[in-house]
């Protein structure tokens, strides 16, 4: 999942404090004594009040109004996700599986426990984590399940079959031989149903199916305005930098390991040509540069229309290690998913630990916290946009054009400041190995012309434009004709597909 890190503090990231404090209030929340302040899942229930599942296993429901903290549920096994049904019933992502937790005689506490689904596998070994909850317009359910890794060995009782591709499972036990086997597998493996997949799930499991594959550790998932599914995979093996996915049925993402889950399939993973690979793969459609933009990113969730002004309906990705949301703005090409990421907030108040998020209607957004041991954090935070921050400036359009790219803001912006533009471009290798150096990495030739206060746009010509790569546009010391500061002077463009 999140993989320990020495966290270098950004420059750009800590000179801008002031841009992001001065447009957003951030507040940390006090949990309760007695509760690891881990929170694992939130949302919001339909009265305004917020649920949340903590590492230790509790549910407690927040009411934002008075500030009062009630205990619903205990006993959960490393919930990593929660969905609101009603304000007394909740859908909560265990290790072992998706449960329904509900308070039927109306105490106030829990004393239903409800099996949806557990139709998955697991070995023991730490790293099968299971995320979730995204639910789509039709009521069904999404989740994703980690990759196994060789940091430890496997447990000897199992639930599921197991796969007998690879390396015998005697030889992955946890115990002395473990050492001498380790990686042999592959660094993240997929030995039982359906770690590195998606699945759908009816909302009361009668129903499921494998939905995509070719994921390492999927750590997020959450639906935008135009029922695309996002999913956020972390850095690492087959991984050259942290992504995010816009998933559909049948897909498979680029980790081999869950290949041996698919229908039909008899082949070792680790021996199947990278080049035959990337003709299975759809590529990421966002490009998270590791240690610059994002490190380990974690939940989608998009921004409800009419908060934040005209960010509305747009969506955010949360942030394990370092102090940083990110918002991402689709521009498909015909049927290839692609787009531009840009921070949303990126300041020391924030802290790091971003893992799951919520908004109430006051448009508060409020973000839960975990490290599960690993870099991160863990509590609660709200932020919201100060009443006396005024009409701010930010990129919100950004679209891909034939000679380069258009940038739309939400106030017109001073010409003259657009003077520093630069663009550079790089894109990563695909290979077994942990992660990716830049490859081809440098800086082309851009002209800013065709600005424009009235439609408050840019267009940025560049030198060239090539297919796989991530494009970087900086725009330092960018203002709005009023003076203010830009929210966010970097876009990172993965360009899969030119127009």
């Amino acid at each position: 999942m999140m993989r320990p890190v020495f966290i270098l503090a950004l420059a750009s990231c800590l000179a801008s404090a002031d841009v992001w404090t001065d447009t957003f209030r951030i507040d940390k929340v006090a949990i309760p004594a007695g509760i690891d302040p881990q929170i694992g899942g939130i949302d919001t229930t339909p009265s305004g009040k917020l649920a949340m599942c903590f590492h230790r296993g509790e549910i407690m429901i927040h009411d934002p109004a008075t500030g009062s903290w009630k205990r619903f549920a205990e006993g959960l096994h490393e919930p990593l996700g929660l969905l609101a049904e009603s304000e007394s019933s909740f859908l909560v992502m265990q290790r072992p599986e998706l449960t329904r937790v509900a308070d039927t005689n109306g105490d106030g506490k829990a004393d239903l426990y409800e099996t949806v689904f557990d139709g998955f596998g697991m070995t023991g070994n730490y790293h099968e984590f299971a995320f979730g909850l995204a639910r789509d317009r039709e009521g069904f359910l999404y989740l994703a399940l980690g990759t196994a890794s060789n940091g430890a060995g496997i447990r000897q009782e199992i639930r599921g079959p197991w796969s007998e591709i690879g390396l015998a499972r005697e030889h992955m036990l946890n115990g002395p031989g473990w050492g001498r086997s380790k990686g042999r597998a592959g660094r993240m493996y997929s030995r039982v149903p359906y770690r590195g997949w998606v699945l759908k799930v009816s909302p009361d499991g009668s129903k499921w199916q494998p939905f995509a594959s070719g994921f390492r550790s999927p750590e997020g998932l959450g639906f935008d305005k135009d029922g695309r599914l996002y999913v956020t995979d972390n850095q690492g093996d087959w991984l050259g930098t942290s992504k995010v996915f816009h998933v559909r049925e049948g897909q498979f993402h680029g980790h081999p390991a869950s290949l041996v889950w698919k229908k039909g399939w008899d082949r070792e993973p680790l021996k199947i040509p990278v080049a035959e690979l990337e003709k299975m793969r759809t590529p990421a459609m966002g490009l998270l540069p590791q240690g610059e933009l994002a490190n380990s990113p974690t939940e989608p969730r998009m921004i409800p229309k009419g908060v934040f002004g005209p960010l509305g309906e747009q969506m955010l990705i949360g942030e394990m290690n370092h102090p940083t949301l990110v918002r991402f703005l689709p521009d498909p090409v015909g049927d290839i998913s692609q787009g531009a990421a840009i921070p949303f907030l990126r300041t020391g108040p924030l802290g790091r630990g971003n893992h799951r998020m919520t908004f109430t209607p006051d448009g508060s957004l409020w973000i839960a916290k975990t490290h599960l041991s690993w870099a991160g954090a863990n509590g609660l935070v709200r932020v919201r946009l100060k009443e006396d921050a005024g009409e701010f400036l930010a990129i919100d359009r950004v679209k891909l054009l034939d000679r380069g790219f258009a940038l739309g803001f939400t106030q017109p912006v001073e010409a003259a400041s657009l003077g520093k533009i630069k663009v550079r471009r790089h894109t990563y290798k695909y290979h077994q190995g942990y992660g990716s150096p830049k490859v081809d990495d440098r800086e082309i030739p851009c002209t800013v012309t065709e600005v424009s206060t009235t439609t408050r746009t840019c267009v940025v010509k560049v030198g060239e434009l090539n297919e796989g790569y991530l494009y970087t546009i900086s725009l330092p010391g960018v203002t709005s004709t009023q003076g203010k500061p830009l929210l966010g002077d970097r876009v990172y463009y993965t360009l899969q597909k030119k127009r």
